[in-house]
């Protein structure tokens, strides 16, 4: 049976690579709305992934702070070979009350071996810096939180603005789609014409140059499509290799212009504000924690162990001879009290209260942005809002005038050059609507963005 197991490995291995090759020609292919888009980007883009990261960062440090403020326990063991026992000098008269005074003599203090195992105990009672910093790392890992929150709207907005793009440009393929078809038809109705002898070659010429333009309009509108759908699965954090197509029409987006023009500004919406506030509580928080340096601090410490000296080396297995291994037992309190420290606090106390003030400083700068931004986002919305109905209107008239000027020509009392003018004015006018839609759309994302309503999912 042993010669049969390359033959079955070789097929598992053949199977394997068919499997993975029918993976990369077969990509998945994505279905997904503007809100689905969004979700996927929540889970899979990776500034949200990093600042998410960082958010487990954070709590792990407050976890670790806080352990330093719970009973620390410590084992420890030693042994020793002195080599030269160290030597204590004694006056010589507490061995031979005949000696001169001034005299001293060398008296070995220890043994050529000697040993120590013991468990140290110490619990933080008092610490002031303890319990400001406690507090300080908790409201570090509230900043933490916020500036996920801050890459969750930065994700969204560029996500929410690349599916717009992506849309529009959709929308302006279909539209030159239609004009490719029209313009079809044009080119076989004018050679149709023009082989009957009741149009000149030259009016065939310059349907056909307007044909030629518009297949290369559309082969650039094909490109801009994929382009803009390639940025909205590197927005979201996609891979490559998979298929996305957009579900949503522009009738589906829920888009209350109008709410959001007349919504007023609320610092506190703004995610860039909560986070300056944060910092200004961690910077209260560090003078409080070197106000509290003046404090006294208090310790409670506790040992147990054994300790040995003994002459020959084997004589320190006979861990339970007490006489060879006594023990000891102590417990006590370590208090210190700081009292002078080259004015070190005193500088830190005085850096603390200038980053307050700079903060502060700080707080009233971004106020002042915030109000302008929403004026001038509001403003935009409102010129883009109105360009947008202009152009409108202006496609409309254009197609109006096209179709007559196409009759007239049909009917023998207009001309060739008329239809082309008019179906130049036509396509300008689609095109300045389309960039006037993609326009207002993006400024409407600015404006809920400046508010501090634009949604995360």
């Amino acid at each position: 049976m042993k010669r049969y197991k390359p033959i079955l490995l070789i097929n598992l291995l053949f199977v394997s690579v068919t499997l993975f090759a029918q993976e990369v020609q077969n990509p998945q292919v994505y279905q997904m709305s503007l809100e689905e888009c969004l979700r996927y980007a929540q889970e899979h883009n990776q500034n949200i992934i990093i600042a998410n990261l960082e958010k487990e960062v954070s709590r792990a440090q407050t976890g670790e702070y806080m352990a330093t403020g719970l009973p620390q326990v410590n084992a420890n063991a030693s042994v020793n070979k002195n080599f030269v026992v160290r030597k204590a000098f004694l006056p010589a008269e507490f061995v031979d009350p005949s000696a001169p005074a001034g005299e001293f003599i060398e008296v070995a203090f220890g043994t050529p071996y000697d040993a120590d195992l013991g468990i140290n105990l110490s619990q933080m009672i008092f610490n002031g810096s303890y319990f400001v910093g406690l507090k300080a790392s908790r409201t570090y890992q509230e900043l933490s939180h916020k500036e996920h929150i801050k890459s969750k709207i930065d994700v969204t907005e560029a996500v929410t603005k690349a599916y717009y793009t992506v849309l529009v440009n959709q929308m302006s393929l279909e539209m030159i789609n239609s004009n490719f078809s029209r313009l079809d038809s044009l080119v076989r109705e004018t050679t149709i014409r023009q082989q009957a002898g009741f149009v000149e070659l030259l009016d065939l010429n310059r349907t056909m140059v307007e044909f030629n333009n518009i297949k290369t309009q559309k082969a650039n509108a094909e490109r801009a499509v994929e382009i803009s759908r390639e940025l909205l699965k590197f927005q979201m954090g996609m891979p490559f290799d998979s298929s996305l197509e957009i579900t949503d029409k522009l009738d589906d987006l829920d888009i209350h212009v109008e709410e959001d023009i007349n919504m007023g500004y609320n610092f506190q919406r703004r995610i860039e504000y909560s986070i300056l506030q944060t910092n200004q509580m961690l910077a209260e928080l560090d003078l409080r924690n070197n106000k509290v340096q003046y404090l006294p601090t208090l310790d409670l410490t506790a040992a147990w162990g054994m300790n040995a000296g003994v002459i020959d080396f084997s004589s320190l297995s006979e861990f339970s001879n007490r006489r060879v291994w006594p023990d000891y037992r102590l417990a006590g309190l370590s208090l210190r009290l700081p009292i002078f420290e080259g004015l070190l606090k005193t500088k830190k106390i005085q850096q603390s209260k200038l980053k307050i003030e700079q903060l502060d400083y700080q707080r009233q700068v971004l106020e002042n942005n915030i109000r302008v931004e929403v004026v001038q986002m509001r403003k935009s919305l409102e010129n883009n809002l109105e360009q947008l109905k202009s152009q409108e209107e202006n496609q409309k008239l254009a197609e109006s005038v096209y179709n007559q000027s196409k009759i007239k020509y049909q009917e023998g009392v207009g001309t060739n050059l008329e239809v082309i003018d008019a179906d130049n004015a036509y396509k300008q006018a689609q095109t300045n609507y389309f960039n006037a839609l993609y326009d207002a759309l993006i400024a409407h994302v600015n404006y809920q963005k400046a508010l501090g309503i634009l949604k995360t999912e």
